[in-house]
């Protein structure tokens, strides 16, 4: 049998960058629009964890999003930045220390992507740079790391794709942050499935929404829902569920 082959398009390519938040380096996925190369204009950018699993079927834990080819298809005119985890992942994509997993290095690790990694992306990409145009997206505990982001860096992130929010790993810490928060601007795409083996998941999400809708007017339209019957925990839901979130939040 084959070794699985490589399945990223030719607008993806990868660069190692200092970490020095998180006392390591960082392998960065990134996608460039079809006509990058060929255009002057400035791209919004989509900051996006688990990079391994976004575009290449080989380096993919359980299959990919196929994130590069959705975008293609689109014609999409965006800059995507993946950020590849190691044995880290539960560490820096958790806000807070978990009594039983401990973790709660999620601050060293944002503070890498906004210190460090996105004034790099900004300087080298012809990129917009505001925050009406830098959107935050991950699955899981990258779900969970994205919606801690547009809290804690409201002028750097405008966007999110929350996806399978593990909020059970940090569920008190984050509805005290929402309580707390008294304005909310950003566009925000919450999905899950119904059979994700969590059963807190949707209550979770719920209870969350809620909080959300508590602090600004249901009326805005800025958040949006979707629960997918009899999806799973897994890569296929997000592969699935990419685009209609990308369309709604862009």
């Amino acid at each position: 049998m084959n070794a699985q082959e490589s399945t990223a398009s030719k607008q993806v390519s990868t660069f190692t960058i200092d970490a020095p938040q998180l006392k390591s380096s960082k392998k960065i996925w990134l996608y460039l629009p079809k006509n990058y190369a060929t255009s002057t204009k400035k791209y919004p950018v989509i900051y996006m964890h688990d990079a391994q699993n976004l575009f290449d079927a080989k380096t993919s834990f359980a299959g990919e999003w196929n994130v590069d080819e959705k975008l293609d298809s689109l014609n999409a005119q965006v800059i995507v930045v993946g950020i590849e985890n190691n044995d880290k992942r539960m560490e820096e994509l958790t806000p807070f220390p978990h009594p039983k997993y401990n973790g709660g290095k999620a601050d060293q690790y944002l503070d890498f992507i906004v210190s460090t990694l996105k004034p790099e992306i900004d300087k080298k990409y012809r990129t917009k740079s505001d925050a009406k145009h830098t959107t935050i997206m991950g699955s899981s505990l990258g779900g969970l790391v994205s919606f801690y982001a547009i809290l804690k860096y409201p002028k750097v992130f405008g966007k999110a794709g929350v996806f399978s929010p593990s909020f059970w790993f940090n569920r008190n810490q984050i509805n005290e942050m929402l309580e707390k928060t008294k304005t909310l601007k950003a566009k925000i795409y919450f999905m899950c499935g119904d059979n994700e083996g969590d059963a807190d998941v949707i209550p979770d999400l719920n209870k969350v929404e809620y909080l959300v809708n508590s602090i600004r007017c249901q009326c805005k339209m800025l958040n949006k829902k979707t629960i997918v019957k009899g999806g799973q925990h897994n890569e296929k839901l997000w592969r699935d569920g990419f685009v209609k979130a990308y369309l709604w939040l862009f």
